[in-house]
């Protein structure tokens, strides 16, 4: 359907947080103050490579108002974290790898004189050679940046013959792409706030996507039991994968250690960008073929990706790139080699799309060059090779059957939006305004959720009806904006036929929640579906049970409705929920473990459950300036039932808004491996004004006959296909390629007389 609140109905639902939004009411965790607390700040590296030779804190230690100053000694544990692979130091103790790398924190009585007595701490270096590429670090000479050398981690895929396929190809084409190193550009920069009870035990009120993986680290940091630390996650300002890892969160836990008061800590946004993860900056180098009907025959990659100075998801990333470099397509000889390259640059890690966006972008690319070269038309080319629904994965790997692929080629063909362009009958100059040029694009892709085969992804919740009359749910998700809040709650009224008035939802708290799992991958709509499946059967019936005994009437005649239980033909409630919880002895509560699907094939990293999308769009390019409008926008989406219509066309529309500014203008410049983009003054994100392109999402909500497991994740898919088609509408306008985002607009300036046209690469 196409979605929009006339379609929608019933569903279209008010956010349950959206009000205190709007008015600015809800308090985020950098909101959050204490009694006598101290402000954090932390010291980052000078250099991006140095041996450190000493570091002397008598100055800062000495001055008023400052209560505690660390370093490495003081970091009773671990000194180091990373979701994967711990190599992050918490404290620098003999080397910097990268300007974030962090030396020293300070607790002080406003955040004036932390950030005072960090510039009392000296210093002394020996500068190394900087590695500032993954050109650089892969040569013999360059310097190792960690014990098992400067390559985090590689990948092999293949299947076929490549090189004696290319031979009886018709049509080869072979292109080097480049793609940017995004931020994630979140309100609320990476923060909190943290204290320690009388008992010794840890609060952490703190952004991230994952509550019970952050009190795992800080566990091994601290050398405390994981009981004595509580992690509070939720609401958050923004994420789209930047807060998965730690940030602030060793350092305001150390130092309100130290000190014995509440440590508030929040990173100013120019800290934030000096130590904040990046979308991997990859470069993805394709050699594709077809034969003379179109079929792709042999297709080989190459990707290099720079993670920066530690792994963090470097690794994972990889993985994923490598695995949807194929996309949803055909294709009988493939060759994937991939590198993830440590450098002295900034650390990459996990951003929305997770290495997805980056290859993606390459492989539809080749396609429409494919299509330049064969003529058979783009879209055509894309149909002839989809895959079908009980094919195998992209790495050969078992798969939940699915048809999204080519449901969504399909309403990408019948939209407005390409019976417009096609009525139009391609490129198209503005009238009376020659330097104005149209086109229309289109791409495709296939996504997959969850955190794949050979990495635990456990999930769960509670459900219950508590002492108040509540119908209670509790799962360790966080809210950052995806709105998973309203998602449960529609699930919940929809399973109980009761009314929000009905429900108290508990989230982000690994005191008060069961482990639910990372808030990442697109995985928690189903968690939460198959959570609740479970649960729901279990805690209507024992209500069912309890009301029959206090009523009277049979059970088989009760349900779960407004207010209470309902006789199945009533006009009211028998029993309130209330009521039903203060006459019951026993307990109405039960809960579930769950795990996320996963291929049965030991192929690592390989996806059971793939979401499809395909997205058009319509640009208007100004060769004077270079600029290019989207002035349209088409998305469709094979991702199940629609559970929340407005958070899924918030979803959809906030992840294009964000490969948006991927595919135009986004790029965190790093020379000599040091950011000169260090604020958002000269980072330049999307405004309003440049989101005001009509939007269409067409929802594809059916799922293959005997599908379990419901409603799919969105919180990616709308951001993995609209780069390439944004620069298929491109060429479609000039005649120029782009290799390289984001688009420059030097490239896109064109002279109006004697212009000879033509294919341009760029």
């Amino acid at each position: 359907m196409l979605l929009d609140k006339s379609t929608a109905g019933a569903r279209w639902h008010l956010r349950p947080d959206g009000m205190e939004k709007v008015t600015g009411r809800l308090r985020y965790l950098t909101d959050l103050k204490a009694p006598g607390m101290l402000y954090g700040k932390v010291l980052r590296s000078a250099m991006p490579h140095a041996q450190l030779v000493s570091i002397r804190t008598a100055r800062a230690e000495a001055l008023a108002g400052v209560h505690a100053v660390l370093t490495h000694k003081d970091v009773p544990g671990l000194n180091r974290f990373g979701i994967v692979i711990p190599d992050q130091p918490v404290l620098c103790e003999d080397r910097v790898r990268y300007v974030g790398d962090a030396i020293a924190a300070v607790a002080a009585e406003s955040p004036e004189i932390a950030a005072y007595a960090l510039s009392l701490i000296e210093v002394d270096y020996v500068p190394l050679p900087v590695v500032d590429s993954p050109d650089a670090a892969l040569r013999a000479e360059a310097p190792m940046l960690h014990p098992q050398g400067n390559v985090l981690h590689r990948t092999h895929y293949a299947r076929g013959d490549v090189e004696k396929a290319f031979h009886a190809c018709a049509y080869v084409v072979e292109a080097t792409y480049r793609t940017p190193r995004q931020m994630h550009g979140y309100m609320e920069t990476e923060g909190g706030l943290f204290s320690w009870d009388a008992d010794g035990r840890l609060t952490v009120q703190a952004a991230t996507q994952h509550g019970y993986k952050d009190r795992m680290q800080l566990s091994r940091i601290l050398a405390v039991p994981e009981e004595r630390i509580r992690v509070i996650s939720s609401p958050i300002g923004g994420s789209f994968g930047g807060k998965d890892e730690l940030n602030v969160q060793p350092y305001g836990a150390l130092l309100a250690l130290r000190t014995g008061k509440p440590v508030k800590i929040h990173h100013t946004r120019r800290e934030s960008v000096r130590a904040g993860l990046k979308r991997h900056p990859m470069e993805v180098t394709m050699k594709t073929g077809i034969d003379a009907d179109g079929k792709l025959v042999a297709h080989s990659v190459r990707i290099i990706a720079d993670t920066g100075a530690y792994a963090t998801l470097g690794a994972p990333v990889l993985n994923f790139a490598t695995e949807h470099a194929m996309g949803p397509y055909r294709m009988d000889h493939v060759l994937v080699e991939g590198r993830s390259v440590f450098t002295n640059n900034g650390v990459s890690g996990e951003f929305r799309g997770f290495g997805g966006n980056q290859v993606i972008f390459a492989l539809e690319s080749q396609l429409d060059r494919l299509a330049a070269q064969s003529g058979i038309p783009p879209w055509e080319l894309r149909r002839r090779n989809l895959r079908q629904p009980t094919d195998p994965g992209p790495l050969g790997n078992t798969v939940m059957p699915t048809d999204g692929a080519a449901q969504v080629w399909q309403e990408i063909q019948t939209s407005k939006l390409w019976q417009a362009a096609e009525s139009e009958g391609g490129e198209k100059h503005v009238p009376g305004r020659p330097w104005l040029r149209l086109g229309f694009g289109a791409a495709m892709a296939m996504h997959g959720s969850g955190l794949g085969y050979g990495i635990p992804d456990p999930g769960g919740g509670r459900l219950g009806l508590n002492a108040e009359g509540k119908l209670e749910a509790a799962f360790s998700f966080e809210e950052f904006g995806q709105g998973i809040m309203a998602t449960l709650e529609i699930m919940l009224m929809e399973l109980f036929g009761c009314d929000a008035e009905d429900l108290h939802l508990m989230i982000g708290d690994t005191d008060k929640a069961p482990h639910s799992g990372s808030s990442t991958a697109s995985r928690s709509t189903t968690i939460a579906h198959l959570t609740l499946s479970e649960l729901h059967p279990k805690l209507t019936a024992a209500m069912l049970v309890a009301a029959a005994e206090a009523s009277g009437h049979d059970a088989a005649c009760l349900v779960t409705g407004r207010g209470g239980i309902w006789l199945e033909d009533g006009e009211g409630p028998i029993i309130s929920y209330r009521e039903l919880a203060a006459r019951t002895s026993g307990s109405l509560c039960y809960e579930a473990a769950v795990h996320f699907p996963v291929t049965p094939d030991p192929v690592t990293g390989a996806h059971f459950l793939y979401t499809c999308t395909a997205a058009a769009v319509r640009v208007e390019v100004d060769t004077r300036s270079g600029t290019v409008r989207v002035l349209e926008q088409a998305h469709a989406v094979a991702a199940g039932p629609v559970v929340n219509p407005m958070g899924y066309i918030g979803q959809i529309e906030g992840g294009a808004s964000m490969a948006l500014g991927y595919t135009l203008m986004e790029d965190a410049v790093m020379e000599e491996a040091c950011y000169r983009t260090e604020n958002l003054d000269t980072y330049m994100l999307p405004t309003i004004a440049d989101s005001q392109a009509t939007f269409r999402i067409h929802a594809i909500e059916e799922l293959p006959p005997g599908d379990p497991y419901g409603p799919r994740g969105i919180g990616e898919v709308g951001s993995v296909a609209l780069a390439p088609a944004i620069t298929a509408a491109i060429y479609r306008a000039t005649g120029r390629r782009i290799d390289r985002l984001p688009v420059r607009r030097e490239d896109l300036i064109m002279r109006l007389a004697g212009q000879t046209g033509g294919e341009e690469t760029l």
